[in-house]
């Protein structure tokens, strides 16, 4: 019987979403998965979040614990209990989010009050952290993103009640902007509307809110810490991250390794018998009608030009000329989903696409895999390299962000001393990745070598267990 581990204290985490409840990206996979792998060094962890369409007829199964009449222009209430193993706390304000569509758009783009329907999700954060529900109150509050940017101000200017906050930054890129004029229907303070609190660029941004008000701030990965004090990928935020400088921490995401793990895949495959991967290759050639005698890659994402993928279109003739071949598995801009249509009948039975996303495809296309490629531009942490490495995928990716962080690369030096798991590129461009993808075949084609980086690769620590461990650290420190 496992010894039951001593609550080392109570953590509220704020997000608009989490798997297993709704998904757009890695956000929920990371909201998701830290109650269970901080439950087991001893945090209570319960999630906020809001009830959107999708999750209303699951309300049942909860417990009302909190309401407020006139919550942003409607009745809010807070429905709380296990829903599939995790705690949680759903947002029910049906005038805020029971519509029709994904958590932030609906058919016709972006909803026009967001700034409100997750200033909302904010503002009933700070009032359970703060007055606690049916017993239970944390001692720290986790926001994560723009959309739960504004909890760390909502706290500290109703009074923190004792409780620490934290901000985890997961993509800077989205800050959560609103024109100044909107300040009192977010129930911001006037005074608090100038450069060094409110005041972002003349209007307002409930990121820049909780990185300035949080007592801590994370991002997930350390190198993407450091980038973001640079402009090139702090996006107006650079001057704000470098004046807390000493608040930020990178703390590197995990996967979940009982889910992602070749041990689970239909033909299973471990790094001391890799028999199984080539039969996966062989079954997933055969029925998406590729011929590819030298590396399959793949490649799982969205499809923009965050991500690299412009480069592909120039670099993978090349690549495919040498032997090689790409399955494509990702949406996004329609000029990249075309571009990638363009290879596939360019190059039918060397290229294939599948635009959309399918999480057993995704399972499918990491079994089946050689290699993985993920030539991003910035890149915070990334999951897919962690997928890759797990499944003896080798990464192929830029030296940006988590990436860095990540994949040790093929250098004469790592293949020597047996230690490379994967191929790192820079700068981001054509010319660069065009090498990488040329070093990609040679190392291939060397099949010692080659097998040497794929059993390195999945020998790689990328569960949770260290990440929930220096999340406990954190939280302790603040207590501290």
């Amino acid at each position: 019987m496992q010894t039951p581990v001593e609550t080392r204290g109570r953590v509220l985490s704020v997000a608009s979403e989490c798997v297993p409840l709704i998904k757009t990206g890695g956000l929920a996979d990371v909201v998701g998965a830290l109650p269970g792998a901080l439950a087991k060094v001893g945090w209570d962890m319960r999630v906020l979040m809001p009830a959107y369409r999708a999750l209303r007829p699951r309300l049942n199964e909860l417990d009302e614990v909190w309401f407020e009449p006139n919550l942003f222009g409607g009745d809010g209430r807070v429905m709380a209990g296990d829903l599939d193993g995790l705690q949680v706390m759903l947002l029910d304000a049906p005038h805020l989010y029971d519509r029709e569509g994904g958590p932030y758009a609906g058919p016709g783009g972006d909803w026009f009050d967001n700034a409100r329907r997750f200033a909302a999700l904010s503002w009933v954060a700070a009032r359970l952290a703060r007055d606690g529900i049916d017993g239970w109150k944390p001692d720290i509050l986790h926001a994560h993103d723009w959309q739960a940017g504004f909890t760390p101000a909502y706290l500290s200017y109703g009074g923190t009640g004792g409780v620490a906050s934290v901000m985890t930054v997961h993509n800077i890129a989205f800050q959560g902007w609103a024109p100044a004029q909107a300040l009192a229907d977010l129930r911001l303070p006037f005074d608090q509307f100038y450069p060094g609190a409110l005041e972002y660029y003349g209007g307002l941004s409930s990121l820049k809110a909780g990185l300035v008000y949080a007592d801590r701030i994370t991002t997930v990965s350390p190198n993407y810490a450091a980038e973001l004090m640079r402009p090139e990928f702090g996006m107006g935020m650079e001057g704000v991250l470098a004046q807390r400088a000493g608040a930020v921490t990178g703390i590197l995401n995990g996967v979940d390794t009982d889910v992602w793990s070749p041990a689970v895949e239909p033909v299973p495959y471990t790094a001391k018998s890799l028999k199984g991967k080539a039969a996966n290759r062989a079954a997933f050639c055969a029925e998406m009608g590729l011929d590819v005698p030298g590396p399959l890659a793949v490649l799982v994402s969205r499809l923009t030009d965050q991500k690299g993928i412009d480069l592909l279109e120039i670099c993978i003739p090349e690549f495919v000329a040498a032997g090689g071949g790409l399955a494509i598995l990702g949406s996004g801009d329609a000029l990249m989903e075309a571009a990638m249509r363009r290879l596939e009948a360019r190059f039918p039975n060397r290229v294939s696409v599948r635009i959309g996303y399918d999480e057993t495809f995704s399972h499918r296309l990491f079994a089946a895999g050689d290699a993985v490629l993920v030539p991003s531009r910035f890149e915070p942490c990334g999951l897919t390299q962690m997928y890759g490495l797990a499944y003896g995928t080798v990464p192929l990716v830029s030296l940006v962000g988590g990436l860095a962080d990540t994949v040790i690369n093929a250098s004469p030096a790592a293949i020597s001393a047996g230690v490379a798991t994967g191929i790192v590129f820079h700068p981001v461009d054509a010319t660069a990745f065009g090498q990488a993808l040329r070093q990609l075949v040679k190392l291939f084609a060397n099949k010692p070598v080659w097998t040497q980086m794929q059993k390195n690769a999945m020998k790689q620590s990328v569960g949770w267990q260290a990440s929930a461990a220096a999340y406990a650290k954190l939280y302790a420190d603040m207590l501290a």
